[in-house]
């Protein structure tokens, strides 16, 4: 029905308007999503386009992890999510509606703890979405973990030349129509979309440098890992 994923803060928009809700709430569990690494109730989203999503349930988590990333982009940037596949999206509309309520304009309303009471079977969900959470977010961090191993692995077999000859130098100091060039002769497809993605990924950092090969991955949209492994190897040989 729903396939549970992480999801860039960024590509998620809200129909709910965010003065709906206490900015001191907000700022309170957008510190905890930081402290903890994530939000305990996934959102419920459906897609809107190519990676583009908006909440159907959970805006006020929403708010809150948009108001994490702000304060640290790098530990806040994606959000645990059940993505709704879009033919069974009115079914799980029908289920988030008789589990919330609407109210007289037929817009879906969280209603208040005090005036419900938590069925036992809503309990035993929470904590297997807890459990579920968890379990995805260590293979992550594994996952993490291994890639961050690889990219020091290849860092140590690049040679050491000179600064200007170093990969990550490369992509920090050349201009789009110089990292082009490099991109082609090392038969990276898409070479001249790839170099400005890369250069306008770049003008975006604080420094306007990027800090190491997991920050180029992170940043740059479609880069991904086998395709910067590539550019490690090719351009390390010349």
């Amino acid at each position: 029905m729903m396939n549970f994923s992480l999801v860039d803060v960024k590509n998620i928009t809200s129909n709910e308007p965010r003065s709906n809700f206490s900015e001191a709430d907000l700022e309170n569990l957008a510190d905890i999503i930081i402290e903890t690494g994530g939000i305990i109730r996934p959102l419920i989203v459906k897609v809107t386009g190519v990676e583009s999503y908006t909440v159907v349930d959970g805006h006020f988590e929403y708010y809150a992890a948009v108001r994490a990333r702000e304060k640290n982009p790098r530990q806040a940037e994606m959000v645990n999510s059940f993505v709704i596949a879009p033919k069974l999206e009115d079914l799980v509309l029908k289920q988030v509606v008789s589990l919330q309520g609407i109210d007289s304009s037929g817009k879906i309303v969280t209603p208040h703890p005090e005036t419900t009471k938590l069925e036992p079977r809503l309990a035993n969900l929470e904590l297997r979405l807890e459990k579920q959470f968890n379990e995805f977010k260590s293979e992550f961090l594994q996952e993490r973990q291994r890639i961050d191993s690889q990219f020091k692995q290849l860092e140590n077999l690049i040679p050491q030349k000179g600064e200007q000859s170093n990969p990550l130098s490369l992509l920090n100091s050349l201009d789009k129509d110089e990292l082009s060039i490099k991109l082609q002769r090392a038969r990276i497809p898409d070479a001249e979309k790839l170099a400005k993605a890369i250069e306008d990924a770049r003008h975006k950092k604080p420094k306007q440098v990027f800090e190491d090969y997991r920050d180029v991955v992170k940043s740059v949209k479609n880069l991904g890992e086998k395709r910067i492994l590539t550019i490690i190897d090719e351009w390390s040989r010349s």
